[in-house]
């Protein structure tokens, strides 16, 4: 470990990834966690988990409202539980309910990348319902519209690019490490 991973201080909170589909929450987030020496949740499992079905097929056989719907659930429980480092799905701050509970319970950061790289990352696998049989960077470019705004109501805004993940945590950290030495002085003042 290096001095500058030493400084590092385990979050008080829980470190919650926001942004769309294939901008690396779940990849970085595993990461992430490991570096910062907390537990990693992929919201996305955890609903599949509950289910007991793949959010494929939770989109085919109930629609995207009763994902919706128990993707809220599980959040709920997440971000009330102990702090851990949180992928959540592209969707999940669309919710006002869940957007009051990350502000309560987390730091966001909102993980942005360049659309042509995450359009290229998502075509790789048919594992994404809202792309099925659609342009991916048209859908990408109508839920950035869309999402963008929400997003921005993260904590922490990180460009991750289309480099190396390791690279995206140690921009990741950096920005933590701001946010709580601001928070801090705040609180002393």
């Amino acid at each position: 470990m290096t001095e500058a991973e030493s400084k590092t201080p385990a979050p008080r909170l829980t470190i919650a990834l926001v942004g769309l589909m294939g901008v690396g929450k779940s990849t970085v987030g595993r990461r992430l966690a490991h570096r910062l020496t907390m537990p990693f949740v992929d919201a996305d499992h955890e609903i599949e988990e509950a289910a007991g079905m793949t959010v494929s097929d939770i989109f085919s056989a109930l629609g995207e409202a009763e994902f919706r719907a128990g993707e809220a659930r599980v959040m709920k429980r997440l971000l009330e539980g102990p702090p851990l480092v949180l992928a959540t799905g592209g969707g999940a701050m669309l919710n006002p309910d869940t957007r009051v509970l990350l502000k309560r319970h987390a730091v966001t950061v909102w993980m942005r990348a360049d659309l042509e790289v995450v359009a290229e990352r998502v075509q790789r696998r048919d594992t994404r319902p809202l792309l099925r049989g659609r342009d991916p960077l048209a859908t990408l470019k109508t839920l950035a519209e869309a999402r963008y705004p929400i997003y921005a109501e993260a904590d922490l805004v990180v460009d991750v690019g289309g480099g190396a993940h390791a690279q995206a945590v140690e921009t990741i950290v950096r920005s933590l490490r701001r946010h709580w030495a601001e928070r801090d002085a705040k609180a002393a003042s």
